[in-house]
């Protein structure tokens, strides 16, 4: 099958006329298809591509919903011989942007604001001709023709004597005019940037940043920014993508309900919750490498040493769960997912970001923190975690409190290793269990 480039003036053919294979090194590629199926970030990000690459090639008979299988672009096209990956929206060849064989003229704002004054210029021009008495003009020739030198000269001396503190008073209204405007559109644009949650609002203000978002100054939210931007979806217009990244982080950080944050991005609760639930995702693909599980010398070194004298060196980390309360979810599975019976309203259980509704069981074998424990450790719990099974998969021991379920009075030996668990120091929580102290410390 013969593929030829569809670029207007492109005469590149993978075959020559007698049929013979042409090697040139030169390839061919496809118009990108729109992916439906892949969720809304996939579809919209493709679709975008599509649209982009019918409007590059400008072609009548090539539209986003008519591409024949037999339209390629070839590679002398593209910078790097061939198109970037899809999801790479910033990358210069997303779209096929050389030897397009057709110009662009660009005209800047000056320019079309020139065109425009010209033109109203000579419609007051022409209505002012149009509205004058033919006589009136006529007249106005004959007595400007008539004029003795004499009087033009009066004239022109009456206009050298005109009082000079008027031309001075007209000269400086004119000159401070532009200076009060530029005056007034800097007020304005500082009011309008202090209203609004963008670059401006943040910049040179590490204190706004550590308190909105909870990282520690904005050359690090900028990084976050330029690391996530490539996959950040574009379909909320309202938003640039450093707002909805500023968006997450505060609801992340503050909590805030979101008919709050729609009042302050003015925008609707949906926008909020389609832009939270999408950046939500695609931080958690570009980010969660980063969360590190310090080497095993480092646990022990910052092991508070109430817990060395009970349980030695063999303590690798102590799990708990806790929850806190969110909102009441629109959709109806989500909704049934986060209820939880214990709170008696909707919460999401952390290790990290499960339904309350879950078990803290489930919660430990799912969250992959199992598979970081080395053979010999132990892994103190709260009596929820029945965990015995499964860290024994991995050559541990799990330590929990003793059951009081079904027994009139515990055994001196249980007695005795409760009390030593419990006559750790209080954690932050205020509950005198290891569980709390010790979650927090390693989370740190």
């Amino acid at each position: 099958m013969v593929n030829a480039c569809c670029i207007v003036n492109c005469h590149n053919r993978s075959h020559d006329r007698r049929g013979k294979r042409t090697i040139n090194g030169v390839r061919f590629f496809s118009f990108p298809a729109w992916k439906k199926n892949n969720g809304n970030q996939v579809a919209e990000l493709t679709k975008r591509r599509r649209m982009a690459w019918v409007a590059a090639v400008r072609r009548t008979n090539i539209t986003f919903s008519n591409i024949s299988r037999n339209m390629f672009v070839c590679s002398r096209h593209f910078h790097t011989g061939k198109p970037a990956y899809e999801m790479l929206e910033c990358h210069p060849d997303w779209v096929p942007s050389l030897h397009l064989g057709h110009t662009e003229v660009k005209t800047t704002h000056t320019q079309r604001f020139n065109r425009r004054t010209k033109r109203q210029q000579a419609a007051q021009r022409s209505q002012v001709d149009d509205a004058a008495p033919p006589d009136e003009a006529a007249q106005r020739s004959q007595v400007d023709d008539a004029a003795p030198p004499d009087e033009a000269a009066q004239r022109s001396q009456v206009d050298d004597a005109a009082p000079p503190d008027e031309a001075a008073q007209s000269s400086q209204v004119d000159d401070t005019a532009p200076e009060d405007n530029n005056r007034e559109n800097r007020i304005l644009k500082k009011e309008l940037s202090q209203k609004k949650m963008d670059e401006h609002f943040f910049k040179d203000d590490d204190v706004k940043v550590k308190y909105y978002t909870g990282l520690t100054c904005f050359a690090v939210l900028m990084g976050v920014l330029q690391q996530l931007l490539p996959c950040l979806p574009q379909t909320v217009r309202k938003l640039s993508p450093f707002q909805m990244l500023v968006l997450t982080l505060m609801r992340l950080r503050l909590n805030l309900p979101i008919q709050h944050i729609a009042h302050i991005f003015c925008i609707d609760r949906k926008t909020v919750s389609t832009t939270f639930r999408d950046t939500i995702a695609t931080m958690f693909t570009h980010l969660s490498p980063l969360v590190h599980w310090p080497e095993r010398h480092c646990l022990q070194g910052s092991m508070p040493h109430q817990f060395v004298e009970a349980f030695g060196n063999r303590v690798s980390v102590i799990v708990d769960c806790f929850e806190i309360n969110i909102e009441r979810a629109s959709n109806l599975k989500a909704r049934a997912q986060t209820f939880s019976h214990y709170k008696h309203r909707h919460t999401l259980k952390y290790l990290i970001g499960w339904g309350g509704r879950v078990s803290d069981k489930h919660v430990t074998e799912n969250s992959g923190l199992l598979n970081k424990l080395l053979p010999g450790d132990l892994v103190l719990a709260d009596r929820g975690f029945d965990i015995r099974d499964s860290v024994g998969f991995m050559c541990a021991e799990v330590k929990v409190p003793a059951f009081t379920r079904g027994r009139c009075q515990l055994d001196a030996k249980y007695v005795e290793e409760t009390r030593q668990a419990d006559s750790s120091p209080q954690g932050p929580c205020g509950e005198g269990d290891w569980m709390c102290t010790q979650q927090v410390h390693h989370t740190k």
